[in-house]
């Protein structure tokens, strides 16, 4: 766990790729093929962190519940007054996604913290799903303006 004088503890800051390591070593992440096979099964909750623009860009994931990163804690904490309807309780798997499979891994840790503890991450994020071939709802292109 990461305490206030970082993840290394007495030994000092550590970069981004080894706390990345250190996060993942907590938690097994899961693929595309497996999220979406458990998120059609109704056995994991799929979580969008990606930010408005990554999703305009690149489309949605049918059914995924989308909560921007700095949000998160605060809509998936079952016991929080801002939560979703969908956080029903501490044992709910939840696969947290975002573009490239970076930020989520730190957003899982974050939720193992509040006692999420089959919280856990999509490895290579939406771009590893879009790339399996999985299913995407691509956002509607703006009609050209009229003359």
């Amino acid at each position: 766990m990461v305490g206030t004088d970082g993840p290394a503890g007495a030994n000092g800051p550590v970069g981004i790729d080894t706390l990345l390591e250190q996060v993942r070593q907590g938690y097994e992440r899961i693929g595309p093929r497996e999220a979406h096979r458990a998120a059609e099964a109704g056995e994991a909750l799929l979580v969008d962190i990606r930010y408005a623009a990554l999703r305009e860009r690149d489309g949605l994931i049918p059914g995924a519940l989308v909560i921007e990163r700095n949000e998160l804690e605060w809509r998936l904490d079952p016991r929080g007054s801002h939560r979703v309807p969908e956080a029903t309780g501490h044992d709910l798997r939840i696969v947290v996604l975002c573009d490239e499979g970076y930020a989520s891994s730190l957003a899982a840790e974050s939720l193992h913290r509040l006692g999420l503890r089959r919280a856990t991450d999509l490895t290579g994020g939406f771009q590893a799903w879009r790339a399996a071939g999985l299913p995407v709802l691509h956002p509607p292109v703006p009609a050209p303006d009229s003359p």
